[in-house]
């Protein structure tokens, strides 16, 4: 089995010169019409080996038949209609530069995130790095898992493949209970819709090919600490704040 280092170097085939520079804290120059920017500015980055919990590889792959498709066109479409391969009650605040090594992505979601309910959680990612063929976003602090997510389209034996390969610890112990009780199928349904979604975007129905591999079964209790920048929870404490007043404003007209 591969370590988890070596697994972190195949996950992010890009070349070097189309990786991000090195990352300090994040910030978002502009706030979308619509979005809600928390749990962003000022965050660092966490990458799967400074998570929690158990270290999950995921790859889920679809063969697009039957269509003459370049790997380039697809990581093209991909990138250009991203959000619209999402379900609906994801919002994926692409940066209107577009998906380029360094780009802040703000992300208002609800979790577990296989149906439109549940805790809404607002958080982002970084674009890692982004070439003609693939691309990688790197989760921000509080995100409900430490890692990072590269979707990437080649060619094989005639046809071309895209695929989503997902390298992540639950962030604090909070998520990670949640990825024991269900979160983590969730997150696995989430990536298939997605794929599902860019192939039905080419005319393309194949099944999808899924791996799973726990690349280690432990727990990281250094990072308990995490939980301090919980998405999910400080989401909920700013939403409640905004309640709150509104239910004293209509309690005494």
């Amino acid at each position: 089995m591969k370590t988890a280092t070596q697994l972190a170097t195949t996950a992010q085939p890009c070349d070097a010169a189309y990786w991000t520079q090195r990352i300090s804290t994040l910030k978002v120059p502009r706030t979308p019409t619509g979005a809600l920017n928390l749990n962003v500015d000022g965050r660092h980055v966490l990458s799967p080996l400074q998570g929690f919990g158990q270290l999950w590889q995921k790859t889920f792959r679809m063969q697009l038949k039957g269509q003459r498709l370049t790997a380039g066109e697809v990581i093209k479409t991909w990138k250009e209609h991203f959000s619209t391969f999402l379900p609906t009650w994801d919002h994926f605040y692409a940066p209107s530069t577009g998906i380029y090594p360094g780009e802040v992505v703000l992300i208002n979601m609800v979790i577990p995130g296989d149906q439109p309910v549940g805790l809404p959680i607002s958080t982002g990612v970084v674009v890692l790095c982004a070439d003609e063929q693939s691309f990688t976003f790197l989760t921000a602090q509080g995100h409900k898992f430490a890692g990072w997510i590269t979707f990437r389209a080649y060619e094989e034996e005639g046809v071309t493949h895209a695929q989503i390969q997902v390298l992540l610890r639950a962030s604090d112990p909070l998520y990670e209970l949640g990825f024991r009780l269900g979160a983590n199928k969730a997150e696995n349904l989430f990536w298939q819709y997605t794929l599902t979604a860019l192939a039905a975007h080419f005319g393309v129905h194949e099944p999808i090919q899924t791996q799973i591999v726990c690349v280690d079964p432990k727990v990281q209790w250094s990072q308990f600490w995490n939980i301090w920048q919980n998405a999910a929870i400080r989401t909920f404490l700013y939403r409640l704040s905004k309640l709150v007043p509104r239910i004293r404003k209509g309690a005494h007209p």
